[in-house]
């Protein structure tokens, strides 16, 4: 039996966000996956990386499981009608919707994570609460048939664990074991809570003014929410 999971692609998506959970929901008994996006064709990443989407928005069938990725490009789909439509019509007959780090803002532009317990990138986590969601810290959250991941590589753990849901534990540990997911990161600094302060400060330097065009994008989203 066919087990129908879609990624969406957009520009500027972070490409991990979409290849880690696609090269262990790819290995799972019946996985039929496709990328998605409004239609067919190349779609570049943010570091430049193409994509191959091979579905268009109008062709896709009813999936088992949506993931939207992360990346910088999500910011032009938080405003974008045909996403957010597409969205909504799909998670109404999905049996997971799910979402990887910055995706799960998209969902909350959506409106799919109102009331829900959700979670996302580290430097985006506080904008849940005004997209309708109760944020929790941690790299893979569920509530009901909502699952969301936190930073790009928590992508990785999301997907193991919606494997372990669908086929068992033991098919999720052997997907596991294949792809030799052993992390030992060289340094300790995957993390605001254990990253050097000096890197801290850099990185949020670097992302201040996505930061500042981003707060403004929820608080226009999270009003329209409000309003319907």
């Amino acid at each position: 039996m066919s087990l129908h999971i879609g990624f969406l692609l957009f520009p500027r998506l972070t490409q991990l966000d979409f290849t880690g959970p696609f090269e262990v929901l790819s290995r799972l008994p019946g996985a039929a996956v496709r990328m998605l996006w409004k239609e067919a064709g190349p779609v570049r990443s943010d570091t430049g990386l193409s994509i191959l989407a091979d579905t268009g928005f109008a062709d896709c069938p009813q999936l088992d499981i949506i993931c939207v990725p992360g990346g910088p490009g999500v910011a032009a789909l938080m405003e974008d009608a045909a996403v957010l439509d597409f969205l909504r019509a799909q998670a109404a007959g999905a049996r997971y919707v799910t979402s990887v780090c910055t995706g799960a803002l998209v969902l909350g532009a959506a409106g799919l994570l109102r009331g829900k317990r959700a979670t996302t990138h580290w430097a985006s986590h506080d904008f849940l609460a005004a997209l309708g969601a109760t944020p929790v810290a941690a790299r893979v959250v569920r509530d009901g048939k909502l699952f969301t991941g936190g930073g790009v590589t928590a992508g990785i753990d999301f997907a193991l664990t919606i494997a372990a849901e669908i086929a068992g534990p033991a098919v999720a540990q052997a997907i596991q074991l294949q792809i030799e997911y052993a992390p030992a990161p060289p340094f300790n600094a995957g993390h605001p809570d254990t990253a050097p302060a000096e890197v801290l400060d850099a990185a949020r330097s670097r992302g201040a003014a996505m930061r500042a065009e981003r707060e403004a994008l929820v608080a226009r989203v999270a009003a329209r929410l409000a309003a319907a």
